[in-house]
């Protein structure tokens, strides 16, 4: 058995995507991981303290586990309230249209 996990931490920008591969050791948290990237200049000046965190679009906490092959996603805040910007448009009278 491997003593090591390599996980994926990404986080978009407004302007970019960052993505990361860490190697890890077995036991090792999501927090672990955010302390390692913080030393990264791919994340200078995210305040890791202020997003939510999850692993496959699920929402997790810094104390989870990691697993060989995760993907430790970071979210930034809704700037809109989707429910409020659909409201918006219907009574604009546009419609969304369908891919």
């Amino acid at each position: 058995m491997s003593q090591i996990v390599n996980v994926a931490l990404v986080y978009a920008s407004p302007d970019r995507q960052h993505l990361v591969q860490l190697e890890l050791a077995v036991g090792n948290t999501v927090g672990d991981a955010l302390s390692v990237a913080r030393g990264m200049a791919e994340f200078d000046g995210i305040d890791f303290t202020q997003l939510k965190t999850g692993i496959f679009g699920h929402v997790c906490k810094s104390d989870r586990c990691l697993q060989d092959g995760d993907r430790i996603e970071l979210y930034r805040p809704l700037i809109a309230d989707p429910k409020e910007a659909r409201h918006r448009r219907v009574a604009l009278g546009k419609t969304m249209r369908k891919a």
